[in-house]
């Protein structure tokens, strides 16, 4: 394995097994804060929790901002049972099919235990259909009193065992796939942090002003992206994120990563497509082009508050989304390669 790629599975699996449910990113925001002072660089955090350093470039008339979300999807309480079962509402785009019966943490405010997702006998005359999550029960096996007394209370969340997340290495070495639950939006904290390590080795100075963001919120609203771009209005804003197999979009899993021509929300703008297509073409490699009509992301809903100028989103195609994801392990060096190049050579001029 080359060492770049025992690189993006070492920080992804150290970001991986950090819980960050959508509202609840503070552990995670904490530990990549850590990481960027570590490089030498001033982070800023705002009221919202969003993380992000701003660096100059060779020209300040015009900004990009590149921005990874650090939320997860997952599940909340919404009522607890006279036995001690937990009902639950989804955070994001959490599918009961996806989950399965499964372990899950359950982090109270003074204790997190386990749970097993319970979704009834195989045996019954529903035992082919999609359950809802308003079918499905939680099992704690503590009374309603002891998990009050652990701060398991309404609005509390669940994710996954962080044990059961992976990554796992499949396939030839020589081009090797990784599998995690998930690398949403985790895959894309990687490689800005990877970016800003460069920054720094290298002693790149951006051709615009540049601002590296890892936003909140994401799944559940892109709340985290819409404010901050309210405060930094950049010219372009750049959402750094996944590119999910859908049947409607003529992706292929390989080491090429796509880019977004539109989603539910809006069309994305063609020069910005283009500067980076031509960017990556520039360092031979290409980008699988996407539409997705069931889909959005921080950086649409950017779009929606009218606080930047251009947009896109460019990242890694995976198989499955909000479940247990797999990719090539060399598309994640290739979105790695083609930022880098961009920020280097991309004057702004589209």
């Amino acid at each position: 394995m080359q060492d770049y790629q025992e690189e993006i599975i070492s920080l992804f699996s150290e970001l991986l097994i950090i819980p960050a449910p959508s509202g609840k990113e503070e552990k995670i925001a904490d530990f990549i804060s850590q990481k960027i002072q570590s490089m030498g660089f001033a982070p800023e955090k705002d009221h919202t929790g969003n993380l992000f350093v701003k660096i100059q470039g060779e020209r300040s008339d015009i900004s990009c901002c590149l921005a990874a979300h650090i939320d997860e999807i997952g599940l909340m309480v919404s009522k607890i049972n006279s036995d001690g079962s937990l009902k639950v509402e989804r955070v994001g785009g959490s599918l009961p099919w996806k989950y399965g019966e499964r372990p899950v943490e359950i982090f109270g405010k003074n204790k997190s235990i386990t749970g097993i997702i319970s979704m009834g006998s195989g045996h019954g005359k529903k035992s082919e259909s999609q359950l809802k999550w308003e079918e499905v029960d939680i099992v704690t096996g503590f009374s309603p009193e002891k998990l009050d007394e652990f701060g398991i209370i309404i609005g509390t969340r669940i994710l996954p065992l962080r044990g059961e997340c992976g990554p796992h290495i499949l396939g030839d070495d020589t081009n090797p796939l990784i599998a995690a639950w998930t690398f949403d939006d985790r895959m894309g904290a990687v490689a800005l942090l990877r970016l800003l390590k460069a920054i720094k080795e290298e002693g790149i100075k951006p051709k615009l002003d540049l601002i590296i963001a890892f936003t909140v919120q994401e799944e559940t609203s892109c709340f985290g992206a819409r404010t901050l771009a309210q405060k930094i209005k950049p010219t372009y804003f750049i959402a750094v994120d996944g590119s999910p197999l859908a049947s409607h979009s003529p992706l292929e899993l390989d080491e090429r990563p796509g880019i977004w021509l539109r989603d539910r929300r809006q069309f994305y703008s063609e020069g910005l497509i283009d500067a980076l297509s031509a960017t990556a073409s520039s360092i031979g490699i290409e980008l699988q082009r996407a539409i997705f009509s069931g889909a959005a992301s921080d950086a649409s809903s950017v779009g929606l508050t009218g606080f930047a100028d251009q947009l896109a989103t460019f990242g890694h195609v995976r198989k499955n989304s909000h479940g247990y994801e797999i990719a090539s392990l060399e598309v994640f060096e290739n979105l790695y390669k083609v930022l880098k190049e961009f920020i280097t050579s991309w004057n702004g001029e589209t």
